[in-house]
């Protein structure tokens, strides 16, 4: 199990104070560039942060528990953090598995340019910060590590998790955490339901659940 990011109690879906959608293509508001420092896959890092970006102060609560719940990532193959931000998950991936290829996927392009910048600078070679419809249809994915946007609504989520989940190649597993509160059960039932994808509750913590799927 990965090393966890320093102890972090701020809500884990909260919006951005200056009124864009951290969901948001392109935020309206000032980019306002800085530093954070953080702590990640048991390392002392730098990274790049803004506003009109989720969580730009610090690594999300949920995002901390996901950390602390999943297994090793695969070494090698694709790996995927879906809805990457400044990437918590997309940069402790690269750095647990450096011979793997690591996905960072937003709709977000502030978050993605922040991204690119941070893994230069951390010298991170095996990170592809792109949008949803710029990772080649032919790529499956080893393991899936998320923090969903859930305040995107049911639809949209849905049609999010329904595109990705099915890339899992046939070893492959996805790690999702959800707020218990925001729907992480129902959540688990769709995915189940309307997927047809085996999904269990591995890890529950601070109002979280961490929900394990399976290829069919």
């Amino acid at each position: 199990m990965p090393p966890g990011p320093d102890a972090d109690s701020a809500p884990a879906d909260s919006a951005p104070s200056d009124g864009d959608h951290y969901f948001s293509a392109e935020p309206a508001s000032a980019a306002e560039r800085r530093t954070l420092d953080v702590h990640l896959a048991g390392r002392d890092l730098t990274v790049q942060t803004a506003s009109g970006i989720f969580s730009p102060g610090r690594v999300d609560l949920g995002t901390q528990v996901l950390l602390r719940s999943v297994p090793a990532p695969p070494p090698a193959g694709n790996l995927l953090d879906l809805g990457c931000g400044w990437g918590p998950i997309a940069v402790t991936l690269a750095l647990l598995a450096p011979g793997a290829t690591v996905w960072a996927v937003d709709v977000n392009t502030r978050a993605l340019d922040l991204l690119r910048h941070t893994i230069r600078d951390l010298g991170l070679e095996n990170v592809v910060a792109v949008g949803p419809d710029d990772v080649p249809d032919d790529v499956l994915f080893a393991a899936v590590w998320s923090n969903p946007p859930i305040r995107v609504g049911k639809e949209v989520l849905h049609g999010m998790l329904g595109r990705w989940l099915r890339r899992l190649t046939p070893e492959g597993q996805a790690h999702l955490v959800v707020q218990r509160n925001l729907g992480a059960d129902s959540l688990q039932r769709w995915i189940v339901t309307e997927l047809g994808l085996p999904t269990e509750r591995v890890a529950s913590a601070k109002g979280f659940r961490v929900l394990r799927v399976s290829p069919a």
